[in-house]
């Protein structure tokens, strides 16, 4: 008896429609962490690499998680060249200094989120901005999923304590 081969993995759904369900969210992980300029530069880097490697996307259910693998590899090379870049003086300092803008100004809350430890901040970031599941935020991280929930956890706890008083 022969063994039949096994079934080919399932063909990813085409770029674009990963983009028009994921774009948004990536969009405004990017623009929540650099700013609006900077950030949708970093949106457009992550849009390019992408496409270069979406036809080695071995996992076509996790391709949500996986744009955000990318723009948060993108996050990292662009805040990486702001450290090397001269730095500001005078007033100019004042613009760098926020690791974080509000992608809702005038909502208030993202300014609070900004005050949250960095992991904190990015997990729930991740989890309620990008709206990602605990295992893509794990992914994004570089953490365990636990740890990402806990991450979002302690956030939130942080976040109810700060905006309850």
């Amino acid at each position: 008896m022969r063994a039949s081969p096994p079934p080919d993995p399932p063909a990813p759904p085409p770029f674009d429609v990963v983009v028009e369900r994921h774009g948004p969210g990536v969009l405004r992980f990017c623009v929540a962490r650099l700013g609006p300029d900077r950030g949708e530069e970093c949106f457009q880097e992550t849009l390019l690499a992408a496409l270069r490697a979406y036809d080695g996307l071995r996992d076509p259910g996790a391709a949500g998680g996986w744009l955000f693998q990318i723009a948060q590899r993108k996050i990292v090379d662009a805040a990486r060249s702001v450290a090397r870049a001269p730095t500001p003086a005078g007033d100019a300092l004042e613009a760098h200094a926020d690791p974080w803008h509000d992608p809702e100004p005038g909502s208030g809350i993202w300014a609070t989120v900004a005050r949250l430890p960095p992991k904190q901040r990015e997990a729930v970031g991740l989890r309620y901005l990008a709206d990602l599941s605990h295992a893509d935020v794990a992914a994004v991280m570089g953490t365990s999923v636990d740890a990402a929930r806990r991450n979002v956890f302690e956030g939130l706890r942080r976040l109810r304590d700060e905006v309850g008083r």
